[in-house]
């Protein structure tokens, strides 16, 4: 019997054996443990295989995987790096307490979420801890101080919530803390004012609140502070100036008030000092000459006061200096232009008067030059664009005069904004000579001599405009529309003269403005080339042949306006075909026929036809009548009633208005704006539009309450009133005038505005057709949500990336989307909260986070509609649940539960996809809406 076990015994030693040898490679086990417990979607991590055999050399087969570190004898694991593998799911934690010796460990990047294992703070060998850009969540775990020898903690980019970690301080070797970008709030912790190494501190963009602790300025070895982007409240504390060592000092976006404390001028070492958008006030200290180091100094969004501190000479290596958007005066002092290393000056939107520096431009080499919105006057100085790096020149809304000579040989020039202002002579743009530029706007100025010859070799020019110079004459160059990326040509009210250039390539073109010159001959039928375009205006020339068929067949065609010409013939049918004409307009001209019957045409209203007096059809008279009232019977009698009649009316009219005046007193003369869709009324046709004295009275100010108005031509409006200081004034026209020009199948127009130096009337299409929050419980098929969602999704997209610069829409929800007669949605109230905010005179949100907040709260609207009306500010709810438990959810209430409804099902989880995307915690995360459009076009419900 015992020799018959000897078999057995070898079995069970060879057994024993092997565990021994797989028992000694911990790391592997652990490690694939680790591997089962994650989510591994794109299989980055495939090389972790279980060994094949045995390891009989004590090696650790884990050394060999894609992320895995070792000592030089491949015996203990010590770093872990798995950065940007794609990786999700709760992170596991019990096979951490394996790596014992572990030095480094890197999870950023990926979308781990929960909260943080705590086993993580027994690595007590730990230098390098790495969690950032995650979606980690929760308070963040007690027991830290574990991690005795920890010198980098990085976090950011995460959804952490609650107060600061204070046990963080007692990290004695820590010097990178980066706690940015979660949802921390409370205050700073006072304790963070002694850390004994610490050398970069990043706690920006959270929701920390408070005053700064004093503290902080204790921190004698901190070469790197970001704390902005939170709401603080009081000061920014003086004691900061005792951080001897700093380097970079940025607290923008914080609510922060009171004045900026001179003891920063201690910080002998800085570079960067970033305090913009804030509520600051007073003067800035002319101390800070004493920071010889700085090289970019933003302070703009506040409201200081004073003018640029003469001191400021001293910073020789100063490059940035921004003190845009706030309450400044004076002049530019002369030594600025001295400045050797000065390439960005930013002083736009202040009360500075005066020249600009003689020698600006002579000393440095100035690549961005913005001083837009101020009182300057004089001339471009002379040295402009002498380094050759110039490569914007921002300088409309000023009193400046002059030529452009020397922008003559600015060849480095991208972008040039000169509108409104009084420059005079001859554009000496030789165009040829600016191989990069790409936007030109002279308008509103006195130039004279047309047109630049050249412009066809601007082969990158995208936008170009100078409208509104009423001697500039000439005519429009041979080959202007052949430039391959123009995208808008606007020269109204210019004073040119003959004919329309045939369009040989315009394959880029979507706006052509060219209203109110003296423009004569024929549209050209090779108009047919500009299949982009959506917006022309040739109104108020000598144009005259028929309106070419070619032109009412261009797919993209938004706004047509050829009124007060001389064009014959009958209005093309094939107007009446387009999906995407917003507005036609013929009147005053010579044609004749019937209106084509098409609803897209009979509904823009009498005044888009009227002044063509063998016109007839709806909305006009019938085609049936063949003697107009003036040439029956009696005519004489009938004309001189009423004449007397029109006369009276018109003198009750002037004494109602007259009334309306004196009761509201003199605020200034009253002014009207019209913008594309809009009659050239006057002020006193507006306001004499309203049903009583009183109504405009009734108008909520600051407010989206609306009343309606009946204009003359039987337009109907809608009309919301805002208020302002006269010295608002300018700065809300620039974006009220932004607004209007806006133009989109999927936005509610901006008509125009009438306005004085206290208060404007804004005029907006009326739509009685409701919003999407009155109708969104109303079932609807499948193709409808996709047509309302994608339409919805267009607007934001035309805002957000076809205006420039950017509209967000600021205050995006199921009430301010409404219907057309097609049930099209239209943004309504797009840019009002914004003009509410410049009218204030307070500091907005970063236009970045309002377009991020914009893609947001357009994913909650998807799931508004989706759900018919369940899910009202969903964005958290469906981020939190899994993901086949919200589908299962959507997919009942769209009945695309039966296995039948597999291409339904499959459209729902792309739209849903979309909104998980555009509601994501972290905005960085957020598609663009280019993106989420693009995201959403395959669908077949469209």
């Amino acid at each position: 019997m015992e020799i018959f076990q000897w078999p057995h015994l070898n079995l069970l030693f060879s057994s024993m054996l092997i565990v021994v040898v797989f028992a000694a490679d911990p790391y592997s086990d652990a490690l694939l443990s680790f591997k089962s417990q994650i989510i591994d979607p794109f299989h980055n991590l495939d090389d972790w295989l279980e060994p094949n055999s045995g390891n009989p050399s004590g090696k650790v087969h884990a050394c060999s995987w894609s992320g895995v570190k070792c000592d030089n004898n491949s015996t203990i694991v010590i770093g872990l790096n798995l950065s940007t593998k794609k990786l999700a799911g709760k992170l596991p934690g019990k096979q951490f307490s394996v790596f014992t010796e572990l030095v480094e460990l890197n999870i950023s990047q990926n979308s781990f979420s929960g909260e943080i294992p705590v086993e993580i703070f027994n690595l007590t060998n730990l230098r390098s801890l790495d969690i950032s850009r995650n979606n980690f969540s929760g308070h963040f775990q007690g027991g830290v101080t574990g991690l005795q020898n920890l010198v980098v903690l990085d976090a950011f980019s995460n959804s952490f919530s609650g107060p600061l970690p204070v046990e963080l301080s007692k990290l004695e070797f820590l010097k990178v803390l980066n706690l940015a970008g979660s949802y921390f709030s409370g205050p700073i912790p006072s304790a963070y004012g002694f850390f004994k190494r610490l050398e970069f501190l990043h706690l920006a963009g959270n929701f920390i609140s408070g005053n700064i602790p004093p503290e902080l300025g204790n921190l004698q070895t901190v070469t790197h502070m970001e704390i902005g982007y939170n709401s603080y409240e009081g000061n920014i504390p003086w004691q900061l100036g005792n951080m001897s060592e700093l380097q970079y000092l940025d607290i923008a976006g914080s609510n922060l008030s009171g004045s900026i404390p001179k003891q920063l001028s201690n910080l002998t070492k800085l570079q960067s000092l970033f305090l913009f958008r804030n509520q600051l006030t007073g003067l800035i200290p002319w101390e800070f000459s004493r920071i010889l180091a700085l090289t970019n100094l933003d302070l703009s969004d506040n409201f200081i006061s004073g003018p640029i501190p003469e001191s400021f000479a001293e910073l020789k290596n100063l490059r940035l200096l921004s003190l845009m958007y706030n309450e400044m005066n004076g002049t530019v002092p002369d030594d600025i232009a001295e400045l050797p290393s000065l390439d960005t000056l930013f002083i736009w939107n202040n009360f500075f008067t005066g020249s600009l520096p003689r020698n600006l431009g002579k000393n440095s080499k100035l690549r961005w030059l913005d001083v837009s919105i101020n009182s300057f006057i004089g001339s471009i100085p002379p040295h402009i664009c002498a380094g050759g790096e110039l490569f914007k020149l921002i300088m409309f809304s000023n009193k400046f005069t002059g030529n452009l000579s020397p922008l003559s040989n600015c060849s480095s020039l991208v972008r040039i904004r000169l509108e409104d202002n009084s420059f005079s002579g001859e554009i000496p743009l030789t165009l040829s000579h600016l191989p990069d530029v790409s936007y030109i706007d002279l308008s509103r100025n006195k130039f004279t001599g047309g047109i630049p010859s050249d412009i066809s070799q601007a082969s990158k020019l995208q936008y170009f405009n100078v409208s509104n110079n009423p001697e500039l004459g000439g005519v429009i160059p041979e080959e202007t529309w052949s430039l391959p990326l123009l995208q808008n040509f606007s020269a109204s009210s210019c004073n040119i003269s003959g004919n329309l250039p045939p369009f040989k390539s315009c394959k880029s073109m979507l706006v052509v403005e060219l209203q109110k010159n003296n423009m004569s001959g024929v549209v050209p039928k090779s108009v047919s080339h500009c299949r982009a375009l959506e917006i022309i205006n040739l109104a108020s020339n000598q144009l005259n042949g028929h309106i070419p068929d070619e032109l009412a067949s261009l797919p993209a065609l938004s706004v047509v306006d050829l009124s007060h010409n001389n064009f014959s013939g009958s209005i093309p049918a094939e107007f009446g075909k387009s999906t995407n004409l917003l507005l036609l307009n013929v009147s005053y001209n010579d044609i004749s026929g019937a209106i084509p019957s098409e609803k897209v045409l009979q509904s823009m209203g009498r005044s888009a036809y009227v002044g063509n007096r063998e016109l007839c059809g709806a909305p006009l008279r019938s085609c049936s009548v063949s003697m107009s009232i003036f040439g029956s019977k009696g005519t004489g009698k009938l004309r001189l009633v009423l004449l007397l009649s029109a006369g009276v009316t018109i003198l009750i009219a002037a004494l109602l208005f007259w009334i309306v005046y004196l009761r509201k007193g003199n605020k200034g003369q009253w002014k009207m704006e019209s913008f594309i869709g809009l009659p050239q009324f006057t002020a006193n046709d507006v306001l004499r539009s309203f049903s009583s004295a009183d109504s405009m009275e009734e108008l909520p100010p600051l407010s989206a309450a609306v009343c309606k108005a009946v204009l003359p031509t039987g337009i109907t409006v809608l009309v919301k009133k805002i208020e302002w200081e006269p010295k608002r004034m300018k700065v809300a026209i620039e974006f009220i005038t932004q607004m209007g020009n806006a133009r989109h199948r999927n936005l509610i127009r901006l008509l125009g505005f009438c306005y004085n130096n206290h208060m404007a009337y804004m005029l907006y299409d009326y739509l009685p057709n409701g919003n999407l929050a009155e109708k969104v419980t109303m079932p609807r098929d499948w193709s409808t949500k996709c047509r309302i969602i994608t339409g919805i999704a267009r607007g934001l997209c035309f805002l957000h990336h076809d205006c420039n610069p950017a509209i967000s829409h600021g205050d995006l929800n199921s009430s301010t989307i409404v219907f057309d007669d097609n049930f099209e949605p239209r943004l309504a109230d797009f840019g009002f909260k914004y003009l509410i905010e410049l009218i204030k005179g307070r500091s907005s949100e970063a236009i970045k986070d309002e377009l991020y907040m914009d893609i947001y709260r357009f994913g909650e609207i998807i799931l508004e509609i989706l759900t018919n009306g369940r899910l009202t500010n969903g964005g958290e709810i469906v981020q939190s649940k899994p993901q086949d438990v919200v589908l299962r959810e959507i997919y009942s209430e769209n009945e695309a539960t039966d296995d039948s409804a597999n291409l339904l099902q499959d459209e729902i989880k792309q739209v849903v996809d979309v909104t998980l995307l555009c509601t994501r915690s972290r905005p960085a995360d957020r598609p663009s809406m280019k993106d989420a459009l693009k995201l959403l076009s395959g669908l077949k419900g469209q």
